[in-house]
C-alpha cells in the first residue's frame, strides 16, 4: 500500500468517525432542524423581498421573520386558549342546567332509544345482581377518578410540555440562522455534491417543487376542510363552533381520523341530545364532503406539481407518518420524489445512452 493510499484510508476513517460523533451530538435537534428547514424553504422568497426592503440586511430580515413565526404560533394559541376557557365555562353552565332540569333522570330512556344497542347500554348502566349506584353518584365517582388520573399524569404532561417548548424555541433559533446564512450553507453543500452540474440542478429543482407542493397541499386542504366543517357546525347550531372549527383545521393533516376526530364526536353528541336529524346531517356532510375533500384535493394539489401517482403518494404519506411521526407527512413524498428524479437521471444518462450506443464492428467468420 502506497503512502497516498494509507493517507486516504486514515483520512476517510477519521471523517466517518467525526461525522458519526457529530450525528450523535446533533440527534436531539434533528426534528427541530427539519421543521426549521421546511419553514425556511417555504418562506425564503418572502425573506428575499424583506431583505430588499431592509436595505440588504439579511440579519434584520431573518430576525423579523423569526419573530413573525413566533407570533403566528403563539398568538393563535393564546387566543384559542382564552376562547376555550370561556367556552369551557359556558359548557359547565350548560351541564349544570342539564343536571338541574332532570337530564340525568331522562338519560336511561334516551340511552334505551338508541337503535340496536340501547337496551344493552341501559341494562349495563343500571347494573345486575347488586344495588346500582345512582346516576349522580356514578357521575361524581367518574369525576373523582378523572381528577386523580389528571393529577397522576401531570408530571408527564409538564415534562412533555417542557420538551415541546424547548424544541419549538430550538426550531426558531435554527430558523433564524437558516434565513441569515442558509444561502451560503446551501452553496457549500452544492459544491460538495460529487455529481454533474445538470444532475445537481435537477435534483434541487425537484426538491424545491416537492417541498412547496406538499406544504401547499397540506395547508390548503386543512383550511378547506376546517371551513366546510365549520359551516356545518354553524348551520346545525352546534355549541362552540369557532373552537371546533379551529380544532378541525389542526387535526385535518392527520391521515387516520383527521377531521373525523372532531365532527364524529360532535355527531354523537347531537344524537345523544335527541337531535337525530342534525346528527345524521353532520355525519353525511362529514363523510360525504369533508372527508372526501381530503381524499381528492390533497393528492391533486400535491400530485399536479410533482407528478407522483396518487397511490404512491398516499403510501408515502402513510409510511412516512409511521416511520417519522407527523414530520413524515412531508418526508415521505420528498423521498419518493427524489427517488423518481434519481431513476430519471439513470434512464437519461446510463440506460438510454447504452441503448443508443452503436454496436461494434462484426468480425468476419
Amino acid at each position: 500500500m502506497t503512502r497516498q493510499q494509507i493517507f486516504s484510508v486514515v483520512f476517510f476513517s477519521l471523517l466517518v468517525l467525526l461525522l458519526y460523533q457529530i450525528g450523535l451530538m446533533f440527534k436531539p435537534f434533528v426534528f427541530s432542524a427539519l421543521w426549521a428547514g421546511l419553514l425556511a424553504h417555504w418562506a425564503f422568497p418572502l425573506h428575499q423581498r424583506l431583505t430588499q426592503l431592509c436595505a440588504g440586511k439579511d440579519a434584520l430580515s431573518a430576525a423579523l421573520l423569526t419573530v413573525g413565526a413566533l407570533g403566528i404560533v403563539v398568538v393563535p394559541l393564546v387566543a384559542m386558549g382564552v376562547m376555550l376557557v370561556r367556552e369551557a365555562g359556558a359548557a359547565e353552565q350548560e351541564i349544570r342546567s342539564w343536571i338541574s332540569s332532570g337530564g340525568l333522570q331522562r338519560l336511561p330512556d334516551q340511552v334505551a332509544a338508541i337503535p340496536f344497542v340501547g337496551r344493552w347500554l341501559k341494562s349495563a348502566m343500571s347494573g345486575t345482581g347488586s344495588p346500582a349506584l345512582s346516576l349522580e353518584q356514578s357521575l361524581m365517582t367518574g369525576v373523582k377518578e378523572l381528577s386523580q388520573f389528571l393529577v397522576g399524569g401531570m408530571g408527564g404532561l409538564l415534562k412533555n410540555t417542557f420538551a415541546l417548548v424547548t424544541n419549538f424555541f430550538m426550531m426558531l433559533l435554527i430558523l433564524f440562522f437558516l434565513f441569515k446564512d442558509g444561502r451560503q450553507w446551501l452553496a457549500v453543500l452544492y459544491d460538495l455534491i460529487p455529481m454533474e452540474e445538470s444532475h445537481k440542478s435537477k435534483i434541487l429543482t425537484r426538491l424545491d417543487q416537492t417541498v412547496r407542493a406538499v406544504v401547499k397541499g397540506m395547508l390548503v386542504t386543512a383550511i378547506v376542510q376546517g371551513v366546510l366543517a365549520g359551516m356545518a357546525y354553524l348551520a346545525l347550531d352546534v355549541p362552540f363552533p369557532i373552537g371546533l372549527t379551529a380544532l378541525t383545521i389542526v387535526l385535518a393533516p392527520i391521515p387516520f381520523g383527521g377531521t373525523g376526530l372532531v365532527w364524529g364526536p360532535v355527531a354523537l353528541y347531537l344524537f345523544w341530545m335527541g337531535a337525530t336529524g342534525k346528527a345524521v346531517a353532520l355525519l353525511g356532510w362529514g363523510i360525504g364532503v369533508v372527508s372526501m375533500v381530503d381524499q381528492f384535493l390533497r393528492p391533486w394539489l400535491i400530485g399536479q406539481d410533482i407528478q407522483i401517482p396518487v397511490l404512491v403518494l398516499v403510501l408515502s404519506v402513510l409510511g412516512g407518518l409511521a416511520l417519522y411521526g407527523i414530520l413524515g407527512i412531508f418526508i415521505g413524498p420528498i423521498m419518493v420524489s427524489l427517488l423518481m428524479t434519481a431513476v430519471q437521471i439513470y434512464r437519461e444518462e446510463y440506460h438510454l445512452t447504452q441503448a443508443r450506443a452503436p454496436a461494434g464492428p462484426s468480425t468476419p467468420s
